[in-house]
């Protein structure tokens, strides 16, 4: 079982148009982890989810995503970063002129995936997973909030990455459909992967425990310990 670090970053500071919004951040995430990223609109959270994903430059400091050194990513190599990872927004970022299943596929072909019966064959899987086995026919805006989430989930989980990135993943959603995307979410950190969440949803961080990183002041400071494992959701395949 790998160990590895997924995230590392050492003094590393995130700029928006030359204004520093978050520095000072050394931060480790192991597999298997699930990190709260936590704090008010405009504390860094989501800029920071960016640097982790190749499309905000450190400002300052070091840091390495999946094995990949951030001060070496371009927009010419940020894809082979992105192939590791699996990212999920508030707004779902589905493509509304296709079907969910055309949505997975999509992602797939652009990923490398060749032979229909295989892309075929993982949609089928990862929808299944989240509960949607029999809407890959359906059109996006058919589908409630919650459902549209779960498609971003699956579509995030094609390419079995080894960390999921999720900003305000529950931001549009009601709190029962809430507790179903994160009982998802915590699944996903089983199976030795790692789920950093950027949310100001304060209710659904007492619930589901985790790793809590509080964006203040322009740094974060850590206030709780690791997640312990308790959802009782099967983690993917």
């Amino acid at each position: 079982m790998n160990s590895a670090p997924l995230i590392q970053l050492t003094g590393a500071a995130v700029a928006q148009s030359e204004h520093v919004v978050i520095s000072g951040v050394d931060l480790t995430v192991l597999p298997g982890e699930f990190v709260y990223l936590i704090g008010k609109t405009g504390s860094g959270k989501s800029s920071l989810l960016r640097a982790l994903y190749g499309d905000l430059p450190l400002h300052a400091g070091s840091g390495q995503v999946c094995g990949m050194d951030l001060d070496r990513i371009s927009g010419r190599n940020v894809h082979l970063l992105r192939r590791q990872l699996g990212i999920v927004f508030q707004d779902f970022a589905l493509l509304p002129d296709r079907t969910v299943e055309a949505n997975l596929e999509f992602v797939l072909r652009a990923t490398g995936w060749r032979n229909p019966n295989d892309i075929r064959n993982r949609c089928a899987e990862c929808l299944a997973w989240v509960g949607l086995g029999t809407k890959g026919y359906k059109m996006p805006g058919s589908l409630s909030g919650g459902e549209q989430q779960r498609v971003a989930i699956a579509r995030a989980l094609l390419n079995d990455p080894p960390l999921v990135l999720a900003d305000e993943p529950t931001g549009n959603l009601d709190p029962d459909t809430t507790e179903g995307i994160l009982d998802l979410l915590h699944a996903i950190a089983r199976d030795n992967r790692s789920v950093v969440m950027a949310t100001h949803d304060h209710a659904a961080v007492a619930r589901y425990t985790g790793r809590i990183l509080h964006c203040t002041g322009g740094r974060i400071v850590e206030e709780a310990a690791a997640w312990t494992g308790a959802s009782e959701v099967e983690a993917p395949v």
